[in-house]
């Protein structure tokens, strides 16, 4: 071939500003891009090789090799794929016909799997002009006959190709390092980079540094291989140790046998995993060989809890495992990270095109060599194909799920405190993943049972229990069963008395097992149930159960004193207990919007509840969340949940308070009785638990007496 001098086919001299701010956002990205390229070359030699088309050598070894080179500030990309004719150099990296920074984005944007950008040296070589001062490429195609090719350019739109002197089949490539990106030339640097984008390359890749001192190795004998370079022959003699024998004479044994053994040049070892894990049959692999996956790939020695692999080859190709690792919600920041690879070539983390919001609380990695890719192969572009891909793994983590609760539902039980807050945050974001998952959602009764929210809204005679429940007296009263759900309103009263209430069923739920514990009592003495839901996520997540569902809805178990806690009675019998005390709590309390309401409760040694009302309640939370968030600025009493103070009439204390209403101390008992009715609610103010302790004080001394 004559020597050849000519311009670039590029109408702007921008090009190489346009690819190093636009095309690519990551310099170091040039090494997935030209090692990307070089496994491409020896894939379709390959190809040809199955097709009778060309006939590899009996030794070949497909490999990548990458050879830094510090003192002369170069690096090395060596292939033996199926390399390029003088015709093939000109075509793909001479005849990039831009016409300006418009065109050249306008036009390759959506042109992800086009050989010319990707595969033969297209857009993806360019790369290398990001951190390269001069780029040189030295090739040889497979085809008979062929002669090297040898093709330089400086970063400008000019290049010089002439014969070349390459004797072996593949490309090199040559990057002369500009000063401000001699890092790259860097061994520790470069296995950095090699391991971050193509640890799972379909070809093995080698590192090495030029000039370094040969490393040796010592194997035995027996595991010699052919392609060895034996530097010595190392004979072991045989190590004895003297041991006192069965007679209690000592006498010389063999502890380990002579050995022949080879001094050879250490062996390369590839820096890529070229069969990952994902890319095998389900069937194939082992539990240990997931978890070892997982340590590696995401430096977490905390066992998962359990995994999903993906594989699917219609209508799409897609594989991947799925991790869901065991979160210390206290401690552990709720965030994960989803690798994205293209035929094996590492993409991004957490594409959210194609990762579903809530799964990027998972950690695991997804191959579709189906995605659209850019130019650039680090964007999506944003089409329907993308969003069915997100919706059949959406699908595949729920059908794992149910297929868990179905068929493991011990091992879904165990897992269920740590696996909740994902699946939650996922009903609330995915409203095709709530409707699968909606009958699969675990709720952990008082008692550490785990009921579905079928089981929760089971009809309440079907979940009668046979043992009889005594009251105070020892007469059995109606047992109101197991279940956590109620057919009582928020008001206590009996829905079946009245249609133009509340008929949703009830679900009670408890935030706090210690700060609710009076009420946890109260509900257990007469058997009744109730949820924990304990986790920053669950407020939002029932209401938007409710808001989904007009069935039931739930109420935190001091939202108000259920019928089933109450002896029977009248408001008119209570009527004049109910009008003295709300007076003397009133003025004792100095607090005239304060709602005071007397009832008989089945245990006297009670003397008083708050509760809060469930709407003002969730109001309250949601205020002090936005204000977490530093969304602040309002003022929280705006949004005070209606709080009611409810008098026990059974209670001895609340009988001295209505039959002694004008006594001296009486306004001191009506303050300690209210603060101990709130703490059983929760927490006092500083201010309120010392004046709560200076009275506690007082009321000693007064027994002192």
């Amino acid at each position: 071939m004559a020597e050849k001098h000519g311009n670039l086919s590029i109408n702007s001299d921008n090009l190489f500003p346009i690819i190093k701010k636009w095309l690519y956002s990551d310099h170091d990205i040039f090494y997935r891009e030209l090692i990307s390229n070089g496994c491409d070359a020896i894939t379709k030699l390959k190809k040809l090789d199955m097709m009778g088309e060309y006939e590899l050598p009996a030794d070949y070894k497909a490999k990548i090799q990458i050879i830094v080179n510090p003192d002369e500030k170069t690096l090395k990309f060596i292939d033996n794929g199926l390399g390029m004719t003088a015709d093939e150099v000109e075509e793909y990296i001479n005849q990039i016909a831009f016409s300006g920074a418009t065109d050249f984005i306008e036009k390759y944007k959506d042109k992800a799997n086009d050989d010319q950008i990707i595969g033969h040296f297209g857009l993806g070589f360019y790369s290398a002009f990001m951190v390269a001062d001069q780029v040189t490429i030295d090739t040889l195609s497979y085809k008979k006959g062929a002669t090297p090719v040898h093709w330089a350019c400086d970063g400008g739109t000019e290049f010089d190709m002439t014969d070349g002197t390459k004797e072996g089949v593949g490309t090199e490539i040559t990057l002369y390092l500009n000063e401000d990106c001699l890092e790259f030339a860097n061994e520790y640097r470069a296995r950095e980079v090699i391991e971050k984008y193509c640890s799972f390359m379909p070809t093995p890749i080698f590192l090495s540094k030029a000039n370094a001192e040969t490393q040796y190795e010592t194997i035995d004998a027996a595991d010699k291989l052919d392609t060895d370079t034996v530097v010595e022959e190392i004979h072991e003699e045989a190590k004895t140790e003297e041991k006192e024998n069965e007679n209690g004479e000592k006498e010389v044994v063999e502890v380990s046998p002579a050995k022949e053994k080879l001094k050879i040049v250490k062996r390369p070892v590839p820096l890529n995993d070229t069969n990952p894990l994902w890319a095998k049959n389900p069937k194939d692999c082992t539990d240990e060989e997931y978890k070892e996956f997982y340590r590696k790939v995401f430096l977490d020695y905390k066992e998962p809890l359990f995994w999903i692999h993906l594989n699917m080859d219609y209508p799409f190709n897609l594989k991947g495992i799925l991790y869901f690792p065991k979160i210390n919600t206290e401690y552990d920041s709720i965030e994960g990270t989803i690798k994205l690879y293209n035929n094996q070539v590492f993409i991004a983390d957490n594409i959210k095109e194609v990762i579903p919001e809530f799964l990027m609380l998972l950690k695991g990695v997804i191959d579709c060599p189906d995605l659209p890719l850019n130019v650039s192969r680090s964007a999506l572009q944003n089409d329907g194909f993308v969003k069915k891909i997100s919706e059949y793994i959406t699908k595949k983590v729920a059908d794992k799920l149910i297929g868990m609760c179905k068929t493991e539902k011990e091992s879904y039980e165990k897992y269920w405190d740590d696996i909740s807050p994902f699946i939650k945050f996922g009903c609330l974001k995915d409203t095709k993943f709530c409707d699968k998952m909606n009958d699969y959602i675990l709720f952990k009764n008082l008692d550490d049972k785990y009921l579905t929210l079928p089981e929760l809204l089971v009809k309440e005679e079907e979940k009668k229990d046979d043992a009889e429940v005594l009251d105070k007296d020892g007469n059995p009263i109606t047992n109101t069963g197991d279940a956590a759900a109620s057919d009582n309103t928020a008001d206590g009263s009996d829905t079946s008395a009245d249609s133009e209430k509340d008929e949703r069923k009830v679900i009670y739920y408890v935030t706090d097992k210690v700060q609710q514990g009076q009420y946890i009592k109260l509900f257990k003495e007469q058997n009744m149930q109730a949820v924990i839901l304990d986790h920053n996520i669950d407020t939002s997540f029932i209401t938007q159960l409710e808001q989904r569902n007009e069935k039931y809805k739930f109420m935190r178990i001091d939202a108000d004193v259920t019928e089933s806690l109450k002896d029977e009675t009248s408001a008119e019998d209570l009527k004049a207990e109910t009008d003295a005390l709300t007076e003397v709590f009133k003025k004792a309390l100095n607090n005239d919007k304060l709602t005071v309401k007397v009832e008989k409760l089945k245990n006297e040694n009670i003397s008083s509840i708050i509760t809060l009302s469930e709407e003002g309640r969730r109001m309250q939370d949601m205020m002090k969340m936005y204000a977490m968030n530093g969304m602040g600025g309002m003022d929280m009493n705006m949004f005070a949940a209606d709080q009611t103070l409810t008098l026990n009439a059974n209670n001895e204390l609340v009988k001295y308070i209505f039959e002694h209403k004008d006594s001296e101390n009486v306004p001191m008992f009506c303050e300690q009785l209210y603060d101990l009715a709130v703490l059983s609610n929760h927490p006092l103010s500083v201010d309120e638990m010392t004046k709560f302790v200076e009275r506690s004080n007082k009321i000693m001394m007064l027994l002192a007496k």
